[in-house]
Formats: structure tokens, sequence, C-alpha cells
């Protein structure tokens, strides 16, 4: 007879000693990256039609790109400013003068910054709660406002979120070497843009490494230091070379930034959010509930996210997020007198995935079956979230874009006047005018100053020169008796010996 195998019959009893099933393993997360990539592409599409078209370059731009411009001169290159934006835009600002060619560029850059940010978290949180905080912080107004800018909070963002995730694998493998490579280029991102904010926004990894066994591994910690330094390395190389050293820079930095110390900022950045790209002095009352209500409930989610995942019994990657959220957002919040929403860039980014996980599991079940009521209220209350930044958005974009046009049509005026290359420009709003009119700027005082009263006197003899100041401003008293013209909403006075040679 053939032999078969000797299969138990279904239900039939087992002979021997019972045992008891083994537990089913952990199933890991969703690794697909898919949906983060979507996002990204959804992300960098609404930069390229809400706000590239016809917005030009803002006062800070005009400053980071001058540096690199091959048709302005470069504008005074302030204390608290670093060279990470200049070397960003410098592959478009060197050869092309076009605002939208460096917009295009940027979205570009961003939508792929993002993407790999939300990467480095891949297995650490399903592939859905990382895809909606791409969402999340992708739909934030201020996000969209400034991904396709020349401004550095952003790339401090996205580069604080690939670091944490970074470290944290790292940590867990140290013989990972893309999360190690991941970890130093994140950290030389964010230091490359703005030092001290890379410093804030890091500060709670090193103490994460000292104080949790798991996490408790070397290399990561002089990997990240590795690359705050390379990052950081020019800036503190200039601060010796054109600042007096670095114990200036800083107290320079502090200084036009109004002193750092304790000065409690919280309802300045609240009265930001409804679309003030710099609340300086913040006065006026907050925007109104809809515009703010979510800025409120932000840290009662993060706190409700540590909540679930103490609970869940996998504490570190949450914790960790909020904490370096926590740190970046510190002095913005508790040391500095006045507020832009662009401050808050990074932990907004960061606080995206704990967010985004409390969602999900309002949403769906622990099994990701959607429950049907949750799912309704969540999505109507997210609707109404992003019909309220689009209002925002439309409102800051179509105001922004009135300025710099205003700011074109003074350098259209002035050049009519006879103020050409090379030309000189000093007084209110003088940087940005100057990059327009591609002109160099001069101050003799104030944050800006890069001559003395001399130097300004010898230029208005010796240069096509004009005085720019807020309509109804009467000028420096050696420029009383030039005529003034109005050009762009402001007026500008031009020196006789430059109206003698305009045609």
């Amino acid at each position: 007879m053939p032999r078969t195998q000797n299969v138990p019959l279904l239900g039939a009893r087992r002979r021997g000693p019972a045992t008891a099933p083994a537990p089913p393993a952990p199933r890991p997360h969703p690794t697909g990256t898919a949906p983060a990539a979507l996002v990204a592409v959804a992300f960098t599409l609404a930069q390229l039609f809400l706000v590239t078209p016809s917005m030009g370059l803002g006062w800070d731009e005009t400053v980071y790109v001058g540096q690199v411009s091959g048709h302005a001169p470069a504008a005074f290159f302030s204390a608290p400013r670093a060279r990470g934006v200049s070397v960003l835009v410098a592959p478009i600002a060197a050869w092309s003068s076009s605002t939208a060619v460096l917009r295009v560029y940027l979205a570009v850059l961003s939508g792929l910054a993002l993407f790999v940010a939300l990467r480095a978290w891949r297995g650490l949180f399903p592939a859905r709660v990382l895809a909606v905080a791409g969402a999340l912080f992708a739909s934030l107004w201020v996000t969209l406002f400034y991904g396709p800018q020349a401004m550095p909070n952003y790339w401090v963002a996205v580069g604080a979120l690939a670091c944490a995730g970074c470290f944290l694998r790292a940590a867990a493998d140290p013989a990972d070497r893309r999360a190690l490579w991941g970890l130093g280029l994140s950290a030389a991102l964010m230091t490359l843009m703005r030092p001290t904010d890379a410093v804030w926004a890091t500060l709670p990894l090193p103490v994460a490494a000292a104080a949790v066994p798991r996490l408790r591994r070397l290399r990561p910690v002089l990997v990240l230091a590795a690359g705050l330094l390379a990052g950081g390395a020019q800036w503190v190389v200039e601060a010796y070379t054109g600042y007096g050293g670095l114990g200036q820079r800083l107290a320079d930095a502090s200084r036009i930034q109004g002193g750092l110390g304790w000065n409690i900022a919280v309802l300045d950045q609240a009265r930001s959010l409804g679309g003030r790209a710099l609340c300086r002095p913040c006065a006026g009352d907050l925007p109104g509930p809809a515009t703010t209500l979510w800025w409120f409930a932000l840290p009662l989610a993060a706190a409700l996210a540590v909540v679930l995942a103490v609970r869940a019994r996998r504490p570190a990657a949450t914790v960790l997020l909020v904490a370096c959220a926590a740190t970046a957002a510190l002095p913005y919040l508790f040391m500095i007198g006045y507020a832009a929403p662009r401050f808050l860039l990074p932990a907004y980014a960061l606080l995206a995935i704990p967010v985004a996980d409390v969602v999900v599991r309002l949403a769906t079940r622990p099994g990701g079956a959607v429950r049907p009521v949750a799912a309704t209220l969540v999505a109507l209350a997210l609707a109404a979230h992003l019909a309220v930044q689009f209002a925002v958005l439309q409102d800051t974009v179509r105001r922004t874009t009135d300025a710099h046009r205003g700011w074109a049509a003074t350098a259209a005026e002035l050049h009519r006047l006879g103020v050409r290359p090379p030309c000189r420009l000093t007084g209110h709003q003088a940087i940005p005018v100057a990059f327009y009119a591609r002109c160099a700027a001069l101050a003799s005082s104030g944050h800006n100053a890069n001559t003395t009263a001399q130097g300004l006197a010898r230029a208005a003899r010796t240069l096509p020169f004009a005085v720019v100041t807020a309509p109804g401003k009467p000028p420096p008293s050696y420029a009383r008796a030039w005529t003034p013209h109005r050009a762009g909403g402001l007026d500008v006075y031009v020196s006789p010996r430059t109206a003698s040679r305009a045609p």
C-alpha cells in the first residue's frame, strides 16, 4: 500500500502533552513609500499653482539671493543670517534673474525634501500615518507659502524631521550606514541654514542617548555632532573674519533680534497666524477662532499622542518628536520679542507625525478598519481646516505680491529718473528696492549699517544716488533740497548730479 503523510484530522485530539499556542508575532509597520511620495508631489503642485506665478522676491530673499546673483550687488549680510539659502539658490540665481524659474526650482526641491524627511521614518510609523503627517504639514498656509521661497526655515524643518528619524534608526542599528549618513547630512543642512535653530531642534537627541538605555549608542551622537559642526563651520569662521569673533556675532545677532531673553511671545505668534509675515511690533487683535483653533489644539494633540504611545508601549519615537518640537519652538515662544509664523515651521514638521498618529487612531480600528462615524467627523474637521488655510494663503499671497510689485514699480521709476547701475540707494526699504533696481543699498545706522555718513555723502556726489522714504516722511538733512518723486507708493529723492543726467 502506498505510504501517506500522517496529518491530523481537523478536530482530532492530539496525543502527547498539550502545548499553548505561540503568541502571534507583532506585525511590522507597512513600509511602502508611495503614499508619502504622492503627498510630496501634491505639495509641489500646490506651491506651483497657489504661490509661484507672480510673487516677486521678498526683503530677506533679496539679501540671500543677492549674495550669489549675477545681476544685482550683494546687500549687507547681518550677523544672524547664514549662507545656506544662498548656497541653495546659487545654481539658479547665478545665471538667471527670473523669479519664476527660481520658485519652480525651490518648489520641486521642497517637495523632494519632504519626501526624504518622511522616508526617514519608514518602519517607525505606519505608511498611512506618515502620509497623513506629510499632508497635515504640507497643507498649512505657512508651509505652502515658504516652501518655494528663498528662506531658511522650511529647510530647518525638514532637516529636523529627517534628523530625528535617522537618529532613531542609527541608534537601533549602529551598522545602518544610510541612517548615519542621513543623520549627519540633515544636521549639516540645518546648521548651514540657521545654526542656532539646529542646536535647539536637536538638543533632545543626545539627552535621549544618555538617558534611554535602548538608545545609548555613541556613534549616532558623534555623527550628529560632526554634522552640526560641518554645517556651522563656515558661520563660525565668518564670525572671526567679518564680525569680530563668535561671541561678538552672537551678541550682534541677539541685539538685532531685539535682545534674546525671557519674553513670552505666545500670543504674538498667534497674532501672526492670520497671514502676517512679520509681526514686529506685534500688536492688534488675535485672528478669529477659525484661524487659530488648530494652533491652540496642537499641544493638546501632541500630549494625547504621547499618552497613546505610552499605553501602546512604544513611546520612544513619539516622545522624541514632541521633545524636539518643544525645544525648537522654545526660543520663539519665550525668548524673543516679536513673531513670524515661519519661525515655528520646524516645530510643526516634528509634531506632524504624532498628530497624524492620533488622527489615524481616531479614524480607524486597531486592525486598520475604518470607523465610519469617527472617520467622517475627522474628514469634516480636516476639510474645514484646509479651507481656512487656503483662505489665509490666498490673502497672504495677494498682499505680498502687491508689496513686491510696489518695489518693482519704485525701481522702474528710479531707472527713469536716471538711477541706474552702478547706483546707490539708502533709506526706507532700500534693500529690496535696490535689488529690484540693481543698485547697492547703503545705510549708516541701524541693523544693516555698512557705511558712514561721509560714505553716503561721497556716493551722492560721485554715483547715481537716491534716498527712499515712506510717504510723507522727510529725507535726511543732506537731501532736503532735492526734488521728491512718488514711485511705487514710496517717496524718492534723487541727487542733483543724477537728475542732471536723466533723459
